[in-house]
């Protein structure tokens, strides 16, 4: 999935769900510029998704365990 954010920005950002980011992210990948901006907004996106799920699955096991 990383390999994903970095070269087709977009695409990662619409497999995860996120449609309308991912349309904005293709208008700035367009511009030769922008794929790099892009790319590392794709992946900082991504990272923070899995510390949310890392962060829900902590929490959702320390109510089952009081």
């Amino acid at each position: 999935m990383t390999l994903i954010a970095i070269l087709l920005p977009w695409l990662s950002f619409m497999l995860r769900g996120r449609i309308l980011t991912g349309i904005l992210c293709l208008i700035l990948q367009v511009t030769l510029i922008g794929w790099i901006p892009a790319a590392i907004w794709a992946c900082i996106s991504l990272q923070n998704a899995r510390e949310d799920r890392r962060t829900r699955k902590l929490i959702k096991a320390m109510k089952q365990n009081g």
